[in-house]
């Protein structure tokens, strides 16, 4: 019986602690996976800049889904993959390539810690070669 009750505790530890090193929110990914800027919305902070191909704008929340709005139906996506993600202290960022019908774009996307949860700061997309 000891040894149940420690094999289930120890994948108890394992399973919070793998839920915890998560660094970005499932959801923004999916989002960028959908191109779905509702969704995106969810996760972004009060104040968020925008650098989409070189043009740069800060923006509130409602501006910010508006604008990912409009690049969304001008470049439909088709898939996105996260190249490199990770975390320190009260920060984390993902970098990833979002797959659209109008080409490849990295995206670069930065968090910073607001009461708890992470939000969404900068979201960084800018046109490869590839």
């Amino acid at each position: 019986m000891k040894k149940r009750v420690i094999f289930v505790l120890t994948g108890l530890l394992i399973w919070m602690s793998s839920l915890m090193a998560q660094d970005a929110p499932v959801g923004v990914i999916n989002a960028f996976k959908e191109g779905n800027p509702r969704e995106l919305n969810k996760y972004l902070g009060d104040k968020v800049d925008l650098i989409i191909q070189n043009k740069s704008t800060h923006a509130d929340k409602q501006a910010a889904e508006g604008t990912m709005a409009a690049f969304f139906s001008n470049h439909k996506v088709s898939n996105f993959s996260v190249n490199h993600q990770g975390k320190r202290d009260e920060s984390g960022f993902i970098v990833g390539t979002l797959t659209t019908a109008n080409g490849n774009f990295r995206v670069n996307c930065f968090f910073r810690k607001v009461q708890d949860k992470y939000v969404i700061h900068q979201i960084r997309i800018d046109k490869t070669n590839e």
